[in-house]
């Protein structure tokens, strides 16, 4: 019988299965999520903008008028207040929220009087607490289309002097003659005019521009002779050139060098100003002068545009009387709101 002989296996030793296990997948990283912007930024602006409020009257005006353009427009800038306030929410930044704080509290000291109702005769103008005059100021608006309704508003007011500026050769007569019955004295120069319960005497031109934009008259009241102004400073313009307020500037010089000369103790200026009380290029007037709206106003008391004011340019401006209400009036057909107020001898 044949027999073998198993020896020592020549065959190649087989590769080893594969695992059926698959292989651990190497984990991909979870991206960062970006971390929120610090609140350094938002605190800064904050910052900034208490300072700009606080040192508005130092802002040069070397530069397109920028100073006076800020100044115009100052009772707006609390807006940077909420608009901060809510960034610093979304980003959670407890340091920009408490940075909020500052432009408040700079806005709140420069405008938290105004907001106070300062009327001090309730019934304006009843003589409970002496003899009083009622003043009224109001750009009427060359291109107003109801000048006739914008005078019986007026009248129906019931201010013993009216001061009326930009009236056009159409228009004067229509005041005229709509406003004769309530005020028997009136005198017009150019485009300003005076109208009076009481005799007007020595009216004459101030002479502020090339062209007749603003007068004066002395209103003989029971109670003693008041120097009433009416005037109508230059227009200014916003453009590429910035601030434009050259002409309105050196008309405010010229009417604050007649102011400074008006030998009268009582000096009423009634007007379109075309710039706040705040612009320090007015302070030629202003400085001489005292705003019955910051005085016995409630609130801004904002003329400019009609249809929604948005600056205060028309103003009751005084000088050895005390303010004692400002208020501004319902809309006529003019681009710009009546103000009035009543005055303590």
């Amino acid at each position: 019988m044949l027999t073998t002989e198993e020896g020592p296996s020549t065959r190649a030793d087989a590769p080893d299965a594969p695992d059926p296990t698959p292989p651990k997948a190497t984990p991909t990283p979870t991206p960062t999520p970006p971390q929120r912007a610090p609140g350094r930024l938002l605190a800064l602006v904050a910052l900034l903008s208490a300072a700009l409020m606080a040192l508005h009257a130092h802002l040069p005006n070397t530069a397109l008028n920028l100073g006076s353009l800020f100044q115009t427009l100052l009772p707006w800038t609390g807006l940077a207040v909420p608009a901060l306030l809510a960034l610093a929410a979304v980003r959670r930044s407890k340091l920009a929220a408490v940075a909020v704080l500052a432009p408040a509290l700079v806005w709140a000291t420069l405008f938290g009087p105004t907001l106070i109702d300062k009327d001090i005769d309730k019934d304006k103008g009843t003589g409970a607490t002496g003899p009083t005059l009622t003043v009224l100021s109001h750009n009427v608006d060359e291109a107003n289309p109801d000048p006739a309704g914008t005078a019986r508003a007026l009248a129906g007011a019931k201010a013993d002097v009216l001061a009326l500026v930009e009236l056009s050769e159409e228009s004067a007569p229509v005041y005229e003659r709509e406003l004769a019955a309530a005020y028997p004295h009136h005198a017009v120069l150019g485009g300003v005019g005076l109208w009076s319960r009481h005799r007007l005497t020595a009216v004459a031109e101030v002479e502020i521009m090339p062209w007749t934009r603003a007068m004066r008259g002395t209103a003989v009241t029971p109670d003693g002779p008041v120097a009433v102004y009416a005037a109508h400073l230059a227009s200014v313009r916003v453009s590429g050139a910035g601030f434009t307020t050259a002409r309105r500037n050196e008309a405010a010089r010229a009417l604050a060098s007649a102011v400074r000369v008006e030998p009268a103790p009582r000096v009423v200026v009634l007007g379109d100003f075309n710039g706040t009380y705040q612009d320090r290029a007015l302070a030629p007037v202003t400085s001489q002068l005292r705003s019955a709206q910051r005085e016995a106003g409630h609130g801004f008391g904002f003329t400019y545009p009609a249809g929604f004011p948005v600056v205060r340019i028309d103003d009751v401006l005084v000088k050895g009387m005390d303010p004692r209400a400002s208020w501004t009036l319902p809309a006529t057909g003019s681009d710009h709101r009546p103000v009035a107020a009543t005055l303590r001898f």
